[in-house]
């Protein structure tokens, strides 16, 4: 897309993928055995700010989608890419950059995790959702950043207010933990998430003739839909289900420390 030229990150993939393999490399084996013999970092404030900030991100970029497409005039199925410079395609465009952005700064969770000696929560459920999105979507916004592709984007943003949420009222102190009743609910909400992206992407199976510029995207997404769906239900199965992973809330009334 002509419109990125010079766009941060967007030269190439290999600055992203350089970053993810950073990443990758610190998570599971640079950091845990930097603090091996240390002590965990206290970093409550730092992580109610950060948390309470990627609300207010997710929240603005909620906003952005809905007004560069899918509140005013995307018709939830076939929704081509608009590459015209007219100002709501820019401004789709501008949104797909900040939301492939962000999952950079998202990256901080599983850091936070590492310096706090968490390292029970860096599950390869955790690190490979945070690696994949920031590299698939280097792709999505470089050449399809608008129409349908951005759907499972505008989804995520809206869960990420409720997860952040979350974990911004769980930073905020034991006090606070006797409001965190409904983590179950939380991993509902994502479950939900990951079966709208499936079926509103499987409309491809069922649309004649939709002329979506790249469908090679569509079926990605379908796959990664599909594909957290049931990694989520796994996990579903596992924390609650056989209870191997139940919040402290729910075994002695204490919330699931963060």
């Amino acid at each position: 897309d002509p419109r990125l030229e010079g766009w941060p990150l967007m030269s190439s993939p290999f600055p992203t993928t350089f970053i993810i393999g950073t990443y990758v490399y610190f998570v599971t084996s640079l950091g845990p055995k930097l603090m091996e013999n240390k002590k965990p970092f206290e970093l409550r404030q730092i992580m109610t700010f950060y948390n309470f900030s990627v609300v207010a991100l997710s929240l603005y970029m909620t906003y952005e989608f809905l007004m560069s497409g899918w509140a005013t005039g995307y018709s939830f199925r076939c929704d081509i890419v608009d590459y015209s410079r007219s100002p709501t395609a820019l401004r789709m465009v501008r949104t797909c950059w900040l939301y492939f952005f962000s999952k950079f700064i998202e990256l901080l969770d599983t850091i936070f995790f590492v310096l706090r000696k968490k390292n029970n929560q860096v599950t390869f459920l955790h690190v490979f959702h945070h690696s994949i999105m920031p590299w698939t979507w280097w792709f999505g916004v470089k050449f399809a950043a608008g129409g349908l592709g951005t759907f499972h984007a505008l989804l995520n943003c809206i869960v990420h207010v409720v997860m952040y949420t979350y974990y911004g009222i769980c930073s905020l102190g034991p006090a606070y933990h006797k409001y965190l009743w409904w983590k179950k609910y939380m991993t509902t909400i994502q479950l939900v998430q990951f079966i709208m992206i499936t079926v509103h992407i499987g409309q491809i199976y069922v649309m004649d003739d939709c002329p979506y510029q790249y469908p090679i995207f569509m079926f990605i997404i379908w796959l990664y839909g599909s594909m957290f769906l049931v990694l989520f239900l796994h996990f579903w199965y596992h924390a609650y289900t056989k209870g191997q992973r139940l919040p402290k809330m729910a075994r002695n009334g204490i919330s699931k420390d963060q």
